[in-house]
């Protein structure tokens, strides 16, 4: 079954383990989730009202949203 999911996050959320930070995936790009790697990097130049489909490390506007 197959399913989508819709980030809008461009940057990921700091978590405090006592001293310790710990960076959690927003963007949904991760690929050790459910922490951050950087892949949110990719999501900076998004356009607000476009949906993005991400494929390969490259980002293809699926459609105009109606806003």
């Amino acid at each position: 079954m197959a399913r989508i999911v819709v980030h809008e996050a461009k940057k990921p959320m700091e978590i405090k383990v006592g001293n310790e930070s710990k960076w959690i995936c927003m963007c949904g790009l991760s690929n050790n989730k459910p922490f951050c790697d950087g892949s949110h990097k990719q999501a900076q130049d998004e356009i607000e009202g476009k949906l993005y489909r991400y494929e390969n490390g490259k980002g293809v506007v699926v459609k105009r949203l109606i806003t």
